[in-house]
């Protein structure tokens, strides 16, 4: 385990950005229960001394913003200040957690220093997950395992964060066998790496299908995001696309999705007040009489007159306050807008302003998309043929318990509509789509995803894929019977309880060590 040279620090650090970037790159997460040991051993390497502390900070700091370099490069492509940010915030994050335990390691009982490791890691993801606006989750360790959904069915007790603890406790126990080369150490590291994968293969091979179906179809128009892009495949106008792509939507489907800002490419944004300018549109695209309901992607303008009713409200001197809102629609295939649902999970930099109290203090108006937009407040669960389905838009993928919040309400199974196409063929929106297939788990919920540039298909509640998928750069339309489910999993009814619970192991750890430290000044202890 030595690591003397700076030469083989680096080397040690490259290998754990390589093994933590895996699931985020190649497809397995598998390789997250061994990334962190890298660090551990030059950790073990250094002394007690504030000196070495700053070194293996530097290496520590170095490892996390290579990990964020390798796995969110693409963001740079929609929003160049992103991926600095979210790795900034990120890496402080990560450094809090490993650096407390370098620290404790040194000068407290081991057992203490794996505990903090552990608990401040976790606590640390919860805040990233759970802030309003300074948030991405994208790199949570729990999201490592998306593609191995086959490994971590017990999700739907545990969420994200219980893959999270698996990873380091992982980490931890097989680092030990290398400090101490005992059997006992060997023994428990087996059982912390292996019982999870055991528990969820019983879990997968003793699921059983709810008996009550319902047909879904996902459209993917393949619309480019950018003008340029649009100019060059001529689709300016896509309606004529779209109505073609309806055309092969079956007559018995509950529901056809959308993807998000379908609205806004057919026909910009939409006053809340003045709906009615979806049914033409709608008479246009859906010409076929059927009790199919449409689940579509629009951008809303709610209008308050003089009064500020939200703290996200601009002002306009024609018809005052107002919010545009990230919206999914209801509507009828005669056009009727039913009802509506408001995106409650924002895109930070491009949908949600960090610090916007600062900028309003010194009336910097960001402005349109690139500002801020309303925040939703509640969940809604659309309805059509006695099947409730949940209408969550991109990034709310990201989020397993908000993401619960649809089934709370009744979701029988998911929709999402995404707009993939802003980062370009890039592995963005192939993680978008896994990350879908960990809320199914979570839920235990059916996902119909229908994304405009990107990957559109079906998840079962196991997490697998149902079916065809509509890859990048691909138009078409797919259709599939899912199942409908009306139970609760651990998960949807507690959330992310394991993360509570570490936040709360994390203060008290603290609490303990600053108690051992000043009884052994006081020499009560060895």
């Amino acid at each position: 385990m030595q690591s003397n040279s700076s030469t083989h620090r680096l080397l040690l650090v490259l290998l754990s950005v390589v093994l933590l970037s895996a699931g985020w790159l190649v497809g397995t997460g598998l390789t997250l229960l061994v990334a962190l040991i890298p660090l551990m051993i030059i950790s073990e390497n250094y002394t007690s001394s504030a000196r070495d502390w700053w070194r293996m900070c530097g290496w520590a700091s170095l490892a996390f913003m290579l990990w964020y370099a390798a796995t969110i490069w693409w963001v740079w492509i929609a929003a160049p200040i992103g991926p600095i940010a979210a790795g900034v915030v990120g890496t402080f994050y990560n450094l809090c957690a490993f650096m407390t335990y370098h620290y404790v390691s040194k000068r407290g009982p081991r057992a203490l220093a794996y505990t903090l490791l552990v608990a401040i890691w976790i606590a640390t993801e919860w805040a990233y997950n759970s802030a309003d606006v300074m948030t991405f989750p994208w790199l949570l360790l729990g999201h490592g395992f998306s593609g191995d959904v086959w490994a971590v069915q017990w999700y739907e007790y545990t969420g994200i964060f219980g893959g999270t603890l698996w990873v380091l406790c992982s980490n931890v126990a097989i680092f030990e066998i290398l400090r101490s080369r005992t059997t006992t150490a060997k023994v428990r590291a087996a059982i912390i790496t292996l019982l999870p994968i055991v528990a969820s293969l019983i879990i997968l091979y003793s699921y059983t299908p709810s008996t009550r179906t319902a047909e879904i179809s996902v459209i993917q128009p393949n619309i480019p995001c950018y003008e340029d892009e649009r100019a060059a495949a001529n689709k300016f106008n896509p309606v004529d696309d779209v109505y073609r792509l309806m055309g092969e939507v079956p007559a018995t489907a509950s529901f056809v999705l959308m993807p998000e800002s379908a609205l806004a490419y057919l026909s910009g944004s939409v006053d809340e007040e003045n709906l009615d300018i979806v049914t033409p549109l709608m008479d246009h695209i859906f010409d076929i009489e059927s009790a199919t309901k449409v689940v579509m992607g629009a951008s809303t303008t709610r209008y308050y007159g003089e009064h500020k009713r939200t703290e996200t409200a601009r002002h306009s001197d024609i018809r005052g306050w107002y919010d545009h809102f990230n919206s999914a629609l209801l509507c009828s295939s005669a056009g009727e807008v039913e009802d509506i649902y408001h995106k409650g999970r924002l895109v930070i930099g491009v949908e949600a302003v960090p610090l916007k109290s600062l900028f309003d203090a010194f009336e910097v108006d960001l402005g349109g998309v690139s500002g801020q937009l309303g925040w939703g407040t509640e969940y809604k669960v659309f309805e059509n043929q006695d099947v409730l389905i949940g209408p969550a838009i991109c990034y709310e993928g990201l989020y397993g318990e908000f993401f619960t919040g649809f089934a709370r309400e009744g979701a029988e199974v998911m929709g999402v509509i995404s707009n993939d196409g802003w980062w370009g063929n890039t592995p963005g929106h192939k993680r978008l789509f896994d990350f879908c297939r960990l809320r199914a788990i979570e839920c235990r919920r059916a996902i119909a995803r229908s994304a405009n540039t990107g990957i559109s298909g079906f998840i079962s509640p196991l997490g697998t894929t149902i079916g065809d998928r509509l890859e990048w750069d691909e138009e078409g339309v797919l259709t599939a019977n899912l199942e409908l489910r009306t139970d609760s999993t651990i998960y949807v009814r507690y959330g992310d309880w394991i993360a509570r619970i570490a936040t709360y192991v994390a203060i008290l750890s603290l609490l303990y060590y600053v108690a051992y430290r000043t009884r052994k000044r006081n020499h009560l202890v060895d």
